[in-house]
């Protein structure tokens, strides 16, 4: 709860070098306080967003403040996380107000015609890009997060009225249409095993219908660990590794078993997808790779290394989340 909280009077607010102040939605004290996501979430970078008649710098912007599209994603799930773990509905509602105002800000219709995309990185105040290429599995995540904030919506039997997101949720899965999905970062591979069961716990709830995606998903993910285990990389020393890139990856593993009791336990759902269950038993056996990496961060040498330190926050967090994965993993 301390650190919902934080989290908005921080990142929901204005910079302390910023000549704004208040909330970054633009609203009063009062209606921030109530609706303290609507304008987003800062990044919190230590260097200030670039200016719009600033040229961009590659290498300056990643330690740019702004707002990430999937950064954006994560505090959706734990906000509705939270609704679930204290009966409160407010913080559902939160998320939803947030993936409103994401929605509408970072996807956009190019000017050439074609299907929407979406930008990478907006500014803190959302009216300008910073990164304006499309992260690879950002419509996939923003499409599962939408649909996992709407099927808690419909569960809900408090009587609490939410806003809807059935237009972000078709718009969202136009995007995803033809999208390519295969890659060999960990931090990826661990994103789309994370998604394939939600997907499928969704599916199990009678929420999406879906059956190509959750396939494509899975598909995606057994070309990428196949690949990313033959590149050897987690044989080299801490200072050439990225500790949360991997710890992704072995938080998506975690996600493996429990999709496939998941199929098991619902095969009447599941049981027109024939390649599906064997996709999901292939990824089984790369599944000690998650207790090999949580060992090697574990080790107190190697946290010593520069690429440790440089990123010990979100490390720490992601280590975490590895070593204790039930909560951040169902929906």
């Amino acid at each position: 709860m301390q650190l919902v909280d934080q989290v908005h009077h921080v990142l929901g607010r204005h910079r302390g070098d910023d000549p704004r102040q208040g909330w970054i939605s633009g609203l009063d004290a009062k209606q921030g306080e109530e609706h303290p996501t609507v304008g987003g979430l800062r990044i919190g970078k230590q260097l200030n967003e670039r200016k719009p008649n600033e040229p961009p710098n590659e290498r300056l912007e990643w330690d740019q403040d702004g707002q990430y599209y999937h950064y954006l994603t994560k505090w959706m799930h734990a906000l509705n996380c939270m609704s679930q773990v204290t009966r409160d509905p407010t913080f559902t509602r939160w998320a939803i107000e947030m993936a409103k105002t994401a929605h509408a800000k970072f996807t956009y219709a190019p000017r050439y015609g074609g299907r929407k995309r979406m930008h990478w990185k907006m500014s803190i105040d959302l009216s300008y890009p910073l990164v304006p290429s499309m992260g690879q599995h950002d419509p996939l995540d923003g499409f599962v997060t939408y649909c996992e904030l709407q099927a808690a919506v419909t569960n809900d039997r408090s009587g609490s009225s939410y806003p809807d997101l059935t237009y972000e949720i078709g718009d969202m899965a136009r995007i995803c249409q033809g999208i390519r999905l295969a890659t060999d970062d960990p931090l990826g591979i661990g994103g789309l095993l994370f998604d394939a069961y939600r997907i499928a716990q969704l599916m199990a709830k009678g929420r999406l219908k879906n059956h190509n995606l959750l396939e494509a998903v899975v598909h995606a993910a057994s070309l990428g660990i196949d690949s990313f285990e033959n590149s050897g990389s987690l044989g080299y020393p801490a200072e050439y590794r990225l500790a949360f890139r991997e710890l992704g990856l072995s938080i998506g593993l975690s996600a493996v078993e429990r999709l496939h009791k998941g199929i098991e336990e619902n095969a009447n759902i599941f049981r027109q997808m024939s390649s599906l269950k064997q996709r999901v038993e292939d990824l089984r056996k790369f599944m000690p790779l998650g207790e090999i990496i949580e060992q090697f961060w574990m080790d107190n040498k190697n946290r010593q290394a520069s690429t440790w330190i440089e990123h010990r926050e979100i490390n720490m967090v992601m280590l975490a989340t590895s070593l204790a994965p039930n909560r951040f993993l169902m929906i």
